[in-house]
């Protein structure tokens, strides 16, 4: 069972050569990095997790440049675990896809079957649940910037999560986590949390509310992300997603986070008035 592109044509290009084309200029961009990745022979390790924003590519496109650029000169890992939230209802609230592969209009994309299975064993309250992610454009968009810096050589595995920042929802975060860290440690894996930052509120709100929320995702303090986003309306769709990251990354001897760049789609519509924000982080050991 392959999943298809759900979203080609509308957050990011349908045609692969304007995909690739569309990918380039994000990193290209003077929001982004500024240059293609060079991705070396061996992996350092040092990067253990990116978080990387998943609107249209027009929007928020450099921002991922920025995170996958980091991992890109990292070196290239065997499996990446991408962790996003539900944007839609139906499904498990913690859905990991055990379908073959993902297609999009760079191609396919294995599923890492073994690490899917490993994180199912550890984590009794996720679901293998391919219908969660069916419609979901979180991970998606994330996918073609793998396979750009990547092609076929890292394999994915999905998970999606419909659980909101508060009421109980740290403890799940970390055995999740925790979960994900005991499935890879002794795989070739990176963790990739999927977010984009406040929604529909002028810049400068959105700037004095997010700077609480990286400030605890630079500080690898998954709690207090949560009760942060909580406390001050944070609409951070990905909260969870990122929480679960940091408790994986910690587990896995990550000891900071650090933002590679914050924008918000202002930049593009030229309306600062109501905005939504991206952030791009790296989460490292060291």
């Amino acid at each position: 069972m392959i999943r298809r592109a759900a979203w080609a044509g509308q957050f990011y290009e349908y045609s692969a050569e304007d995909l690739r084309r569309s990918i380039e200029e994000c990193f290209l961009s003077r929001l982004g990095p500024g240059r293609l990745p060079s991705v070396p022979e061996k992996r350092t390790g040092q990067v253990l997790g990116i978080v990387s924003p998943h609107a249209g590519y027009v929007y928020s496109g450099p921002g991922a440049a920025n995170a996958f650029c980091a991992l890109a000169e990292d070196g290239l890992p065997r499996v990446a675990v991408i962790i996003g939230p539900k944007h839609r209802y139906g499904g498990a609230d913690v859905a990991v896809d055990t379908s073959e592969a993902w297609a999009t209009p760079l191609g396919t994309v294995a599923v890492d079957q073994e690490t899917c299975q490993a994180i199912l064993q550890r984590a009794p309250f996720a679901e293998a649940d391919p219908s969660a992610h069916a419609q979901e454009h979180s991970l998606e968009v994330q996918v073609p910037f793998l396979q750009f810096v990547g092609g076929e050589a890292v394999s994915i595995a999905p998970i999606a999560v419909g659980l909101p920042p508060y009421g109980g929802t740290a403890r799940i975060a970390r055995e999740l986590g925790l979960a994900i860290a005991d499935a890879i440690r002794d795989r070739d894996a990176v963790v990739i949390a999927s977010t984009d930052l406040t929604h529909y509120e002028s810049e400068t709100s959105a700037k004095e509310k997010d700077s609480l929320a990286i400030a605890a995702i630079e500080n690898l303090d998954a709690e207090d992300l949560l009760k942060t986003v909580s406390s001050h309306g944070i609409s951070m769709c990905g909260a969870v997603p990122t929480a679960v990251a940091i408790e994986a990354c910690r587990a896995l001897g990550a000891s900071r986070a650090e933002l590679l760049s914050y924008f918000s789609s202002g930049e593009t519509t030229g309306d600062h008035s109501s905005v939504v924000a991206y952030g791009a982080l790296k989460i490292v050991r060291g």
